[in-house]
């Protein structure tokens, strides 16, 4: 199985991390992208470790893929074999950085743009109950929820929803959909829509993703 790596940056305070962040870029790009939300996160959480994975994919044009999109054809069928395939990199990815750093799922924070929005939400919903996650962020993506979504086996970390309203990327109904279905399975959704804002992170954004992470 590929084995993730990607820039990381340590705890601001200087110490032995206590928690850690993992962030997850979007198709195309790599982990030195997302590293950059790192700096805004500090001052909440100074003593985590920041880490961003490269998606296991290299795509031809540069950059990663979690997942092959299929731009002439049925586009949620390819987006839900993907993210099942992908899944289990991704937890050998968590599973290492628990057992090489001590930290526990509690003080681990999953976090994601886009495509790798999507791989959060499904990955951090499909963790045993016993592995739940500190948290779940969600900047412009989807869910497809795992089996069994809800269920007394399965956990339910607190979830972060943003997404701008003029995204043509990815739908902006997507969220709002997740936001729903995340709610009536039971889990704690905060959900922010930011206006006038296309596929991005918006600075409204990432306060209210900010201000979710000082609440946890």
């Amino acid at each position: 199985m590929t084995k993730l790596s990607g820039p990381m940056l340590a705890p601001a305070n200087g110490g032995a991390p206590d928690a850690a962040m993992v962030l997850l870029h979007g198709y195309g790009s790599d982990g030195h992208d997302l590293i950059g939300l790192a700096p805004h996160w500090q001052g909440v959480l100074p003593g985590a470790l920041f880490v961003s994975p490269h998606a296991p994919e290299a795509l031809g044009m540069g950059g990663y893929q979690w997942f092959a999109i299929d731009w002439s054809g049925d586009r949620v069928a390819s987006r839900q074999s993907g993210l099942q395939a992908a899944r289990p990199v991704l937890i050998e990815f968590l599973n290492d950085l628990w057992s090489q750093t001590g930290l526990t799922p509690e003080r681990t924070m999953l976090t994601g743009f886009s495509q790798g929005a999507m791989m959060a939400l499904h990955v951090g919903t499909a963790l045993p109950a016993e592995q739940k996650l500190m948290g779940i962020i969600g900047f412009s993506g989807a869910l497809v929820p795992p089996e069994g979504l809800g269920g007394g086996h399965l956990a339910k970390p607190p979830i972060c929803l943003v997404h701008g309203d003029l995204d043509e990327v990815v739908d902006p109904n997507l969220s709002a959909e997740a936001d729903a279905a995340l709610r009536d399975a039971g889990f704690d959704v905060h959900y922010h829509v930011s206006r006038g804002v296309a596929h991005g992170i918006a600075p409204d954004g990432l306060a209210f993703a900010t201000q979710f992470i000082a609440g946890l």
